[in-house]
């Protein structure tokens, strides 16, 4: 949970990143230093309480570039960000300071709301518990009942049918062959934001790769990125290597 909490504060905080983010990294990191990653999808009390964690610190910090920046990093938070501009609140900098009651108002919304989480999920703990005595047999197409409304709701289009048969199929043939989804999932919510934000800094550096070097910060974060890859292919590699050298 410590672990979890500290990844979705961090993720949640960035702009324009969300909650989704940081449960699936948080899920990642536990597979990575669990000692039995085999019992990861099998219930594993690690798989469920930190990416939680993660989801619900990421939700809290993702009111701090939503407020002070404008630039939301999920749907919850585009649609507040929405609601605020509709009722005239401009957010930014200067709103702690324009509207105080507005963001006070918020902190003491975010206490009141635990308090309230509290009170239905401890009491109601057997009512939910009792939705997995649902049969498969119901539960399974009520599921894809709802999720068809859902993804029809968004544009009211049929081909977000299609894609979503298409991309469920090519989710159960990954299951299958043993590949994990949730590096796919990463790359379908990461992918826009990266294209969008690359397109964006190479304007600004007008075509020149090499301006992400001259700044600290961008090669910082290159220098770091390039070292956890290299951190990876080396322990795979050597992982190999052991496991060759165990073999008769």
């Amino acid at each position: 949970m410590a672990r979890g909490s500290g990844i979705g504060a961090m993720f949640g905080a960035l702009p324009g990143t969300g909650g989704l983010i940081g449960s699936f990294i948080s899920y990642a990191v536990e597979i990575r230093i669990c000692k039995q990653p085999e019992r990861f999808g099998k219930g594993a009390i690690e798989g469920i309480s930190a990416p939680e964690s993660a989801n619900n610190a990421a939700i809290q910090t993702a009111f701090t570039p939503t407020l002070t920046l404008g630039i939301p990093g999920d749907a919850v938070m585009a649609l507040m960000l929405g609601v605020l501009i509709i009722h005239g609140i401009t957010p930014g900098l200067q709103m702690i300071s324009n509207d105080p009651s507005m963001f006070w108002g918020l902190i003491v919304n975010f206490h009141f709301g635990k308090v309230v989480l509290l009170i239905l999920n401890i009491p109601l703990i057997g009512l939910w518990v009792r939705i997995l005595a649902i049969p498969y047999s119901i539960l399974f197409p009520a599921s894809i009942g709802f999720l068809c409304i859902g993804v029809y709701s968004v544009n009211y289009a049929v081909h977000d049918l299609y894609v979503l048969v298409a991309f469920g199929i090519a989710g159960y043939a990954l299951h299958l062959l043993r590949f994990p989804i949730a590096p796919v999932l990463l790359g379908l919510v990461l992918g826009p934001m990266m294209e969008e934000n690359f397109r964006r800094a190479m304007i600004l550096q007008r075509g020149d790769p090499v301006g992400f070097l001259r700044q600290p910060l961008s090669a910082t974060l290159l220098v770091i990125t390039a070292l956890l890859l290299l951190y990876m292919i080396f322990t795979k590699f050597w992982a190999a290597r052991a496991s060759e050298g165990r073999d008769p």
